[in-house]
């Protein structure tokens, strides 16, 4: 299938990326500022932040599935997506820490230990580091193969990500259920990935 780029894309950078991107965290940075999160604005925070940590895992994987199937070429963006989940994540975290539990170390750690869901949160956040960390181009050419490798860790965060979102509110609704699906379409889709390009390539 030959690959398409819109205008828009053409004219959009990875930076522009960037800059979309931060716009939920300060929007609801400012509605908690101003009152508008509800009666409980530190946990409505963390929980969106946590939120749109998924939501820009599930774009990253999405690039891929788009590109083979679809023909839109996101590679580019690619990096900043992933970049972007990582911080969100990260920032998910810190707002745990620090507005929820005070960085009360003696109930964070029992938290982390004993409570499933914090658990596998905490993981796919420290999987997502190294990624992070070798997001660059300089990591790239060190790591050669290994890079790849290391990188497929993202299938495994994403897997304890929608887990941890799933056991943290213990009730299924729809919003959850079309975040589950679209991360368990897009893992499934590298599973197939292989059965479906096949035919594609003998048919071309």
């Amino acid at each position: 299938m030959a690959v398409t780029r819109s205008p828009f894309v053409d004219r959009l950078s990875g930076w522009g990326i960037y800059v979309i991107g931060v716009v939920p965290a300060v929007a609801s940075f400012w509605l908690g500022a101003t009152g508008g999160l509800g009666a409980d604005p530190v946990r409505s925070f963390e929980q969106t932040l946590g939120l749109w940590a998924l939501r820009f895992l599930i774009l990253t994987l999405a690039v891929t599935p788009l590109r083979e199937l679809a023909g839109v070429n996101l590679l580019r963006f690619r990096r900043a997506l992933g970049l972007l989940a990582f911080w969100y994540a990260a920032m998910h975290f810190t707002v745990y820490l620090t507005l929820d539990r005070g960085l009360l170390w003696d109930t964070i750690i029992p938290d982390i230990v004993r409570r499933p869901f914090i658990t596998l949160g905490f993981a796919a956040l420290m999987l997502l580091v190294p990624l992070a960390v070798t997001s660059n181009r300089l990591s790239i050419r060190r790591l050669g193969k290994n890079w790849r490798r290391l990188h497929k860790l993202i299938y495994v965060a994403a897997t304890l990500a929608v887990l941890h979102y799933l056991l943290a509110t213990k009730v299924l609704d729809p919003t959850q259920v079309v975040h589950i699906g679209l991360v368990a379409l897009l893992l499934g889709y590298r599973l197939v990935r292989g059965f479906v390009r096949r035919p594609a390539r003998r048919a071309a």
